[in-house]
């Protein structure tokens, strides 16, 4: 980028030619606001402090993970020293204990959840930003802005708590509870003397008044539960992880082409896109029309119609947008005609020019 386009968004209007005056939006000039433009220095300025913020966020919620597992391994080390430093110390701590792990994995699972959200943000910026500058023609997904900003003014989860408990499970705990269990069979089975039948290692897995083959039984319950959730899970691929380039935002980009090195559809539900239809029934319909197609660089569709109270026929307008046009068109739409009537939809699928291919395999 040269010096002059650099510094294009802030110059003075006197330089201007008659078109930037006509039209403020200009490729120089990206956005603008009471009266300030932000120019492609400032832009690209404001999204690697934005980034950083973003990093330092993932950052911080993964010493928060480390954190957690640390708690976990800690609580595990004394159970096994306080049950196996002494012959006369009750095996029941184990099991107890066991659920205080429980707590630690649910506590790590919810904060795995806000760490994906973080990371999420930052490989977006990764794949669809920074690495499109690096890959000519330069040219980012058209869509990798709007799952930004939906995901900033609609924070989501990127996975579901299922998947996050599955995953820190396998990753770590799974062998924790391993350890526990092996660590308390040889207590119960080894501790004061060697048990010689089955009978005697049941007897000896009684805690107070609760008999053995009911501690036994609740065991192998637990064990067979925490083994199914960790295998279970194993399908769920929702999180973006860190070092996977999984994003399919749309046509163009590095997205798109690494989809289609791949040949298979990276798309994560929770990357695509939301998308609302808008009605506008109005007696400046065309105006607004006029406005939408230039200042919006959207298309828009208009359909006859009639109102039944009043008789008129009028075109209503149809138009298919992101959550984050719809501020810019209410305002649009506003300015032309304040009575106008605008229904807003919720699409669940939106093909064609400007949104995801018409796929029918």
């Amino acid at each position: 980028m040269s010096e002059g386009d650099a510094t294009a968004g802030s110059r003075g209007e006197e330089n201007a030619p008659e078109e930037r005056r006509a039209n403020p939006r200009t490729m120089h000039d990206l956005w603008s606001f009471k009266g300030y433009r932000l120019g492609p220095s400032e832009f690209n300025a404001a999204m690697s402090h934005f980034y950083r913020g973003e990093v330092n966020r993932s950052t911080t919620w993964r010493q928060r993970l480390d954190a957690t597992t640390n708690w976990a391994v800690v609580t595990a080390g004394a159970l096994l020293t306080f049950a196996l430093g002494d012959i006369g110390k009750t095996h029941i701590v184990i099991p107890i204990g066991s659920l205080l792990i429980v707590m630690f994995l649910f506590v790590e699972a919810r904060r795995y959840r806000y760490y994906e959200l973080w990371t999420a943000r930052v490989r977006l910026m990764e794949t669809d930003f920074f690495a499109a500058m690096l890959l000519p023609p330069f040219t980012p997904s058209e869509a990798w802005a709007e799952a930004l900003t939906s995901s900033l003014l609609n924070p989501q989860f990127p996975i579901s708590m299922a998947e996050a408990v599955g995953r820190r499970l396998r990753q770590n705990y799974l062998m924790i509870f391993l350890i526990l269990a092996v660590t308390w069979v040889f207590k119960v089975a080894s501790q004061p003397t060697n048990v010689s039948s089955w009978g005697e290692f049941v007897a000896r897995a009684a805690a107070g008044p609760v008999p053995g083959s009911v501690i036994i039984s609740c065991g192998v319950i637990f064990y067979v539960c925490i083994i199914i959730v960790a295998f279970a899970t194993m399908s769920l691929q929702e999180a973006p992880g860190e070092v996977l380039p999984r994003y399919t935002l749309g046509q163009g980009g590095l997205a798109a082409q690494l989809s289609e090195v791949l040949g298979r559809d990276l798309t994560l539900p929770w990357m695509r896109r939301k998308q609302h239809l808008v009605y506008i029934i109005s007696e400046k319909s065309n105006d607004i029309g006029a406005r939408i197609l230039s200042d919006m660089d959207r298309g828009v569709t208009a359909i006859s119609a009639r109102g039944l109270y009043t008789g008129a026929e009028r075109p209503m307008l149809m138009c298919a947008m992101s959550p984050a046009d719809l501020p810019r068109l209410k305002h649009l739409v506003r300015e032309v005609d304040a009575q106008a009537f605008v229904v807003v939809l919720g699409a669940s699928e939106i093909h064609g020019r400007g949104f995801h291919p018409l796929d029918v395999s």
